[in-house]
Order: structure tokens, then sequence, then C-alpha cells
């Protein structure tokens, strides 16, 4: 049984090649250099300056007892001919047994050459994911993205990353955090692999900027998730229907009236709408010319009512914008909520403000026109992008056939018109 004594001053083990930069420490011969123990630990007091209780097994940890009572877990060694001290927690987050199995593998490190004063003070000064976010914004999202796409950017970190993982450093981040992270927008597939694709971007730049020092990105191979394509639009009896949902709505909303039936007639996207400006429409040759969209620069044609409806929209002195928002000189910014609204009013809960352009594909299709002549319509780069927008409707394609079938049957047919029968 250890006996209770004044630990003020102990002496550094013998066999430790360790020197100590504070006063040399004497112990009364009878007493043996204790193991530090929980049982060690519960005799110790707090004495008028600070003092050190060396570890019998493992040369330079020590326990650091304050004159506060704090006591602090530590280790000494010697780098470059000098000797550094090393505070590895305090007592009671960390156990003996804990802090004595970290500064085994602290001393390994400097028996490698490492300092660990030095790798925790790169730790400290590496940026947390919600810092290193308003770089990335101001150096690159804000710089070399197209507004549309800032947009999503920073979508995805305000409401995703920075909520989510936001604290954590970006030299910390592993491969099974992001994993982990994926994992819990799962329900949510499509912005999952979105957000996904930012963070990886980020961590792709964190490296070329000396941030990320081990040249790893975690998210590189994190399996995104399947994405099921929505084949959703709207039927010539759903239109009539969404139609008089619009009518009855624009004495209380006419602003995302207006919205709406723009991207029905125009195929046009959201953002395009939203920030159009009157510099860009040209009604009397009958076409929008948008400087900027997704692709490039496009020119928009415009049918009779389309020429009709932006006619028919008065201009607010002071504000560039056709559909205007609510602040002064701005545009209309939330399109979803009355959308929610005109949408459960005409029985199309299922249907989405991107479905007005997918319908707009599909009906032009339905008239007869070649997916070239679709993919100019849209402002699409390739018929890639044109074919996820062909949907074909079950009406017409039922037509086809029903046309088919009464084409064959009839050349098939004997002079008397006799029905084909099927061969037993």
């Amino acid at each position: 049984m250890h006996k209770s004594c004044n630990f003020a001053q102990l002496p550094t083990p013998a066999h430790a090649d360790v020197s100590v930069p504070f006063a040399s420490y004497t112990h009364p011969a009878e007493e043996a250099m204790p193991r530090i123990s929980k049982r060690i630990i519960a005799t110790l007091q707090p004495a008028e300056k600070d003092y050190i209780v060396w570890d019998d097994q493992v040369a330079g940890f020590a326990l650091r007892v304050w004159p506060s009572g704090r006591m602090s877990y530590v280790v000494h060694y010697r780098t470059n001919g000098r000797f550094r001290r090393y505070t590895i927690g305090h007592h009671g987050p960390w156990t003996a047994d804990k802090a004595r199995d970290e500064a085994i593998r602290i001393l390994a490190r400097v028996k490698n050459g490492g300092d660990p004063n030095v790798e925790r003070g790169e730790e400290r000064s590496c940026p947390t994911v919600s810092q290193f976010s308003k770089t990335f914004v101001e150096r690159h999202v804000n710089t070399h993205l197209k507004p549309t796409t800032q947009a999503e950017y920073k979508r995805a970190i305000d409401l995703f990353i920075a909520k989510k993982i936001g604290n954590r450093k970006m030299d910390a981040l592993t491969h099974s955090d992001v994993v982990a992270f994926h994992h819990t927008y799962r329900h949510i597939p499509y912005q999952a692999n979105r957000t996904l694709g930012v963070l990886s971007k980020m961590f792709s730049l964190a490296i070329l900027w000396g941030v990320r020092k081990d040249n790893v990105n975690p998210c590189r191979g994190v399996k995104r998730y399947k994405e099921l394509k929505r084949e959703r639009y709207l039927t010539a009896e759903e239109h009539q229907r969404l139609g008089q949902a619009l009518d009855d709505a624009r004495s209380t909303m006419p602003k995302a009236v207006n919205a709406l039936q723009l991207l029905l007639l125009t195929g046009c996207r959201l953002r395009e709408v939203q920030r159009l400006k009157w510099e860009y429409v040209h009604l009397d040759e009958g076409v929008i010319r948008l400087p900027d969209t997704k692709n490039g620069a496009r020119t928009v044609q415009l049918g009779e009512s389309a020429v009709g409806l932006l006619g028919g929209i008065p201009r607010v002195e002071g504000n560039p914008y056709v559909i205007t928002g609510r602040k002064e000189g701005g545009h209309l910014t939330d399109l979803e909520k009355p959308w929610r609204r005109i949408r459960k009013e005409a029985g199309l809960e299922d249907v989405r403000i991107h479905d007005l352009r997918h319908s707009f594909a599909s009906d032009a299709l339905e008239l007869g026109e070649d997916l070239i002549m679709i993919g100019k319509l849209l402002g699409h780069r390739d018929l890639k992008s044109t074919a996820r927008y062909a949907h074909l409707k079950k009406e017409p394609i039922q037509r086809a056939v029903k046309g088919i079938d009464l084409k064959i049957s009839a050349a098939l047919s004997t002079t008397k018109a006799t029905p084909v029968t099927a061969v037993e």
C-alpha cells in the first residue's frame, strides 16, 4: 500500500531520458517511484506551486498538479536538443491508462522525428468546414460559377454541409465521416449526390490551396445513390385543371401566376423566369434574349399567348425585373409556396415546378417536333439532355398503336376485309 506523503517534489525515474525544464526534484528515500493510477491520484493534494508526479512505467509521462487542484497529464520529450512539454489533457476526461497509452503514441512520433507540439499548432490553425466554405465561396463559387450554379452550391453548403459537419476540421474529416454524412440524406438521393459533389470540390481545392496537407479527398470513392428519373408531365385534362386554378389565384397572387404561366408557355427554367429583365424582352420580335443561362446565351421564341401575357404585365419603375419581388428593385424569389397552393387546388400535388418544363417538351414532341428542335426550344447543348424531356404520353402512344394496328390489319385482310384472327 502506498502511504500518503507530500508529492510536491518527486524525482524523474532513473531510466527516463527526459530532463525537466523546471526545478530538480527530491523524494524521501523510502518512497518508490509510483505508477500513476487512480489510487495514487486520490492521495495527491495541491501545493503552493504546481508540481509533477512522474510515472514509473513510461519515461517522460507525468501528471502535473496545479495549486487549484486541477491535474493534467503531460509528456516531456527532447527534440532538436531542446526539452519540450506536451499536455495530453486534463484528468477526468482523460484517465491515467488512456493518457499513458496516448503518451506512448506521442513518444513514438518523437522517436520518428515528429514534434507533437508543432503538429498540434498546425491542427489548431486548420479551418473548420464552415470556415473554409466561406473561402471556397469567395475564391471559387462567386468567381468561376454561373449565378444559377452559385445558388445551388450555396444552398448545399448552408442547408446541409454547414449544419451537419460545419464544426469539423478540414484535415480531420475522414472517408468514413463523409460516408456517414452522405447516408444521412439517403431519403433525398438527388440532393445527397449534389451535396456530395459540392463537398468533394471543396476538398479538391483544399488540397490545391494547401489546407488539406495529406492530399486526401475523403469524398473520393463514396458511392452515389441511384437517382430515379421521373416521367411526370401534364395531360390535356390536367392542363385544363391547372389553367382553372391559375385563373382562380390571379386576384390573390398575380405575380406567381404570371411566373407559372411563363414557365408553361416558354419551357424556360425557373431561374430564367425569376431573373428575367425587361431589357431581355423584345415583344416586337416575339423573342426573349437571355444573355447568360445555364448553357450560355440563348434566344427564347415566344408564341402569341406568351407575348400577350408579357404585354399585360405592368412595369415597376426602378425595378428591372419582369416578375418583381417584395424587396425594392428585386425579383420574385419564392415560387414554391404559391405553387403548392395552386397545385393542391388543381389536384396536382405530385407535380413539381420543373415538371412544367417536362410537359413543354412532351407537348412539343406530341405535335411532331423532332429532338433537335425540342433541344433548341429548351436551350440544351446536346441531344442527351433533350432525351430526358422527350417523354411520350400514353394517349399518343395508344393512338399510334391503334392506327398502326388498323393499317396492318387492313393490309393483311382479304378483299372482303375479314378481320385478322390468331393462328392456332
